[in-house]
């Protein structure tokens, strides 16, 4: 079943981060911080498939080394508290390839962060797990845009405030109250909600091309109308523990939420297709007049055994198909036993 995930946080300084040490983890590197003055070095760290910097094209030629990239954001960077990096990721599919993957994200990545002018730092994941591969895609762009010049520009401009006769509103301090008007849409909640939908229509368009009938999409359960079980909030030291094999009592509760929710989302395809069979069903003994509740079963029969004729078409997936239409018929002769019972 195709997943969807797609989430963006941010680096802060201010939370005591390191965009240094953000990019290293994420590429499995060992990189020098010149803010900190000193090394952060993830080369142990396992699943790191493939990286890449992608910039804009009046980007300087040195920031596509990672080292470089990132100390020059620190650097550029003055404020104790300062954000520093947008931290991007988001699932790959395991019905495609790894190359294809790649390529999808990386087209991706060029259609929606490059076009707007921002840098991105990428890194594709794929952890050993034993129930399931999870190949996904982390992304770092700094916050602050960079000028055509190839020169950092500004995060944000100030919008002085006058009252109605012109005259500078004042603070408890005396200073002139102003507010902060960002000089991109980067972090706007829309800008966020199209990227969402940009990468689920973009894995689906694959999908449609390839011929398979897997989709994704960007919106909320509660949105799709699914009422899922939401995941409790880890944190960053639960994850570490996690990632180390220690398991947590916020991770095992994740783990058994994620089985329900899948159990929950199985249960739902279950039940479409069998109200799918039943509409179709009741068209064909709406037009058999002579049709009563007793010939379901003979109907069931029927239908079944034409779906299975239309499988020894198929060039391969014959047995799997015949299979599925036999756990189906036998559900829904289950469901018309019971309500016979009733």
């Amino acid at each position: 079943m195709a997943i969807y995930h797609f989430h963006v946080t941010q680096v802060s300084r201010g939370r005591g981060q390191s965009a240094i040490a953000a990019a290293a983890y994420r590429a499995g590197e060992r990189l020098q911080d010149h803010y900190y003055g000193e090394y952060a070095d993830y080369t142990a760290k396992g699943g790191v498939v493939y990286t890449e910097i992608i910039t804009p094209d009046y980007v300087p030629e040195s920031f596509h080394d990672r080292e470089t990239l990132w100390n020059e954001v620190e650097k550029v960077e003055k404020h104790p508290k300062a954000q520093l990096a947008y931290s991007f990721d988001f699932a790959l599919m395991n019905e495609f390839s790894m190359e294809e993957n790649i390529i999808l994200a990386k087209r991706f990545i060029n259609e929606n962060f490059i076009s707007k002018g921002m840098i991105a730092d990428m890194a594709v994941h794929n952890p050993d797990k034993k129930e399931r591969d999870n190949p996904h895609v982390h992304v770092l762009c700094p916050i602050r845009p960079m000028n055509t010049d190839g020169t950092w520009g500004e995060k944000q401009r100030r919008e002085y405030l006058f009252d109605e006769d012109g005259k500078p509103v004042l603070d408890g301090k005396g200073h002139q109250k102003f507010n902060a008007v960002p000089m991109t849409d980067w972090g706007r909640p829309e800008t966020l909600e199209s990227w969402r939908k940009a990468w689920a229509d973009m894995v689906n368009e694959e999908f449609q091309k390839k011929g398979m009938q897997e989709r994704i999409d960007h919106r909320s359960y509660e949105a799709q109308g699914i009422m899922l079980i939401s995941q409790i909030h880890e944190g960053p030291n639960v994850r570490k523990m996690e990632a180390k094999g220690i398991r947590t009592e916020k991770g095992s509760l994740n783990r058994l939420i994620k089985e329900i929710n899948q159990g929950i989302l199985l249960l739902k395809e279950k039940v479409k297709d069998i109200m799918d069979v039943i509409s179709e069903l009741s068209e064909e003994m709406h037009r058999n007049e002579k049709s009563t509740k007793s010939d379901l079963p003979q109907c069931l029969q029927k239908y079944f055994a034409d779906r299975n004729e239309t499988a020894e078409s198929y060039s391969y997936g014959k047995n799997k198909a015949r299979k599925t239409n036999l756990k189906k018929m036998a559900g829904l002769i289950l469901i018309w036993l019971s309500r016979m019972q009733i």
